[in-house]
């Protein structure tokens, strides 16, 4: 029997191969290099009673339906007439090229598998590829299948709909299949590609985790099982394509694991520290992040170059440096029903073009950025009737927001949006795109994801210095797939503080501060009807990419004044905030939820807890902070003191003063804060003296 050993700093991976497909013997904590690999994988085999197999086989990296597997296969071939493909892959050879790639092969069938698995940090990148000397039909393919040796008891899948999406759903570990799909030809709100393992003790700053992520933006599928031999496994491709046409060679998307001792923090810390270094475009390293400025909230499709300049104005006084023209710009759009495809400027509103607008913006001070939604048409635009043929499915489909999905497909839709979105980058001075993505497919298609990689990419590579967002009725287009071309994410199209801080807190297990972006909504929110004090809505957004939409001639002097401190705050935090290390805050009052983000060097840090019910305690209890110097001082400051509830009558020194604390009492005692209204938020500053 044949195995490999990986290591990381904290892991070790062990894969065997009996002659067959390779699986993986073991993952967990780091063992000696003392171990010997052939005692190790000795005392693998497990014994069996009937109604099973006659032989206890491992959960490789492909298990077939050919084989006398009884779960989920990793793989559904068929061939060119649609019969049945039942492969029987022997191993053929392991090389070093970018890390371990493992290759099988059934030469009855003419097929050749690879698994190939690197090393980054303490995330392993896994990624199959299938090739075939025929043509084939692939119905599934699974990125390399991971085996759960019950270490775990529960897993958290992430769930969640428009303006309320990264909803975290905790489960028991059952018999059967668990599958999660997105078959909207995005990642959706309803499904991000992520999955943690962990046990029923495990907290966020203790205990064993793992975390998954599949990085593709088409359109997932994940199926975890359990079976009757209580063996367990992990599965994640690409959802069932609709186009799903004959080929000799396909490549799942990469997924991404990690496994920690430390909680939930352990992995997140893992996960953003590889977004930082590997994923994201170099040109993110333009930082510090600026403060956005977007006018969606604040107008909507009623554009008035007095009213934008007037709103220019003072956003620029509040604090902003980037200032986004959102949707209604171009073609005839009065409202959603029309004009999408048309990226012409709509000269009853810009008679002028935008360039008025551009030069009074950057004359005050601000960047300028603009709002695209290219993958799509509207059945009313001059595009969608000079070119019925270039929908994605049939003509007669239902709409979406009143809309059509172009097919990216085809040659000709790619040219016209390259030279649209080119003229309007050329002739104004715009350094930053907010790309919108606001309807499902009409079915999965992967070339759809694909034409929309190749699409940004081009344009990226023309205009190396424009900024890209990604936006999809908010969150619905966030993974490592889309990251790695663009520069920001909004996380959704909810501007509800409470809300938001608790998807931005759960997002973080994936995604590092600087790329989630976070807006100071108006004081009544657009899509909850909730009113929130500003300074929940300021504090909120500043603990992420920080930026405005409210309409800032509804704030009063008392709101301006509060929310130029928190922008002040930071603009001369965020060059350490956005390298620094997160950790979810394990607190014993569950009505409040906290986080710390602690610089790298471990100088200083800020801690943000929001009150998000009632407590069901008369006494507050303690904040318990973690990830500091054990042994260090540490000058504690409560920057949001005017937060205390009405109700607050005892004497707490934060409320006062600052105060001297080790980092181990801080981490084992915590602090004490004032009694708090749902809806409040604590900001707690820390720095070592």
């Amino acid at each position: 029997m044949n195995a490999w050993r990986l290591d990381t700093q904290e892991q070790t991976v062990i894969i065997s191969s009996n002659g067959g497909i390779p699986f993986i013997a073991y993952w967990d904590v780091k063992l000696t290099s003392k171990e010997d690999l052939a005692q190790l994988l000795d005392s693998f085999p497990q014994d069996f009673s009937g109604g099973v197999m006659d032989k206890a086989e491992y959960i490789n990296f492909c298990p077939t339906s050919g084989d006398g597997f009884l779960g989920q296969p990793g793989i559904i071939l068929h061939d060119e007439n649609g019969i049945d493909i039942l492969p029987n892959f022997k191993f053929i050879d392991a090389k070093k090229e970018g890390g371990m790639v493992f290759e099988s092969r059934d030469e009855y069938n003419g097929l050749s598998i690879f698994h190939k698995i690197s090393i980054h940090g303490e995330v392993f990148k896994f990624q199959t590829t299938l090739q075939s000397k025929k043509p084939i039909n692939v119905g599934w393919l699974s990125a390399p299948i991971i085996p759960d040796f019950c270490s775990s008891e529960e897993f958290v899948q992430v769930s969640g709909n428009w303006t309320n999406e990264f909803c975290f759903d905790r489960l028991t570990w059952r018999p059967g299949v668990v599958v999660k799909e997105s078959r909207s030809g995005r990642t959706s709100h309803e499904n991000f590609p992520g999955l943690i393992l962990l046990n029923k003790n495990t907290t966020n700053s203790d205990g064993s985790a793992v975390g998954f992520h599949y990085g593709w933006s088409g359109g997932h599928r994940m199926q975890i099982e359990e079976l009757s031999t209580g063996q367990r496994q992990i599965q994640f491709g690409h959802s069932q394509s609709f186009k799903n046409a004959l080929t000799q060679k396909i490549s799942t998307a990469p997924m991404f694991v990690s496994k920690s001792s430390k909680g939930l923090n352990g992995i997140a810390q893992s996960f953003q520290s590889f977004v930082r270094k590997e994923i994201l475009p170099s040109t993110l390293e333009k930082l510090p992040r600026p403060v956005h400025y977007n006018c969606w909230e604040a107008i909507y499709f009623k554009h008035s170059l007095k009213d934008l300049k007037e709103i220019a104005k003072l956003a620029v006084t509040l604090g902003a440096e980037r200032f986004v023209l959102d949707d209604g710009w171009f073609g005839l759009r009065d409202d959603d029903t029309s004009s999408l495809g048309d990226w012409e400027i709509d000269k009853r509103k810009y008679p002028e073009g935008l360039a008025p607008l551009i030069q009074y913006v950057n004359q005050i001070g601000m960047e300028f950025g603009i709002w695209f939604e290219p993958e799509m048409v509207s059945p009313n635009s001059k595009l969608f009737k000079n070119n019925p043929d270039w929908i994605l499915g049939k003509k007669n489909q239902t709409l979406g927001r009143n809309q059509l999905v172009l097919d990216l497909n085809i040659k000709e839709v790619q040219s016209y949006l390259f030279e649209k979105i080119s003229k309007i980058l050329f002739e104004n001075k715009i350094s930053y795109i907010k790309w919108d993505h606001n309807r499902v497919l009409p079915f999965p298609d992967h070339n759809q994801a694909n034409g929309f990689y190749r699409l940004l990419d081009k344009l990226r590579t023309a205009f190396p210095n424009v900024e890209f967002e990604s936006c999809s009725s908010g969150g619905g287009r966030i993974d490592y797939g889309v990251l790695s071309t663009t520069h920001r994410v909004w996380l959704s199209d909810s501007n509800d503080a409470m809300v938001r801080f608790k998807m931005q807190n759960n997002a973080s297990v994936w995604l590092p501060s600087e790329v989630i972006g976070s807006h100071v909504g108006p004081r009544k929110c657009h899509t909850s009807g909730r009113i929130f004090d500003i300074s929940l809505r300021a504090w909120v957004a500043a603990s992420r990419h920080m930026g405005f939409e409210m309409d800032p001639r509804e704030l009063t002097d008392e709101e301006v004044k509060i929310l130029r401190a928190v922008t002040d705050w930071y603009k001369e935090n965020r060059h350490w905030m956005h390298k620094a290390i997160f950790h979810r805050l394990d607190l014993s009052d569950k009505s409040q939820i906290g986080e710390i983000q602690v610089s790298i060097d471990n100088e200083k840090f800020v801690s943000f807890v929001v009150q998000m019910e009632q407590s069901v305690y008369s006494s507050p209890k303690p904040v318990m902070l973690t990830g500091l110097d054990a042994n260090s001082i540490y000058k504690i400051n409560l920057i949001t003191p005017d937060n205390a509830a009405q109700v607050s009558r005892g004497r707490i020194a934060l409320r006062d003063k600052e105060l001297l604390l080790s980092g181990q009492f801080l981490m084992s005692r915590g602090v004490n804060l004032p009694c708090a209204f749902p809806g409040s938020i604590w900001v707690i500053e820390g720095h070592k003296i």
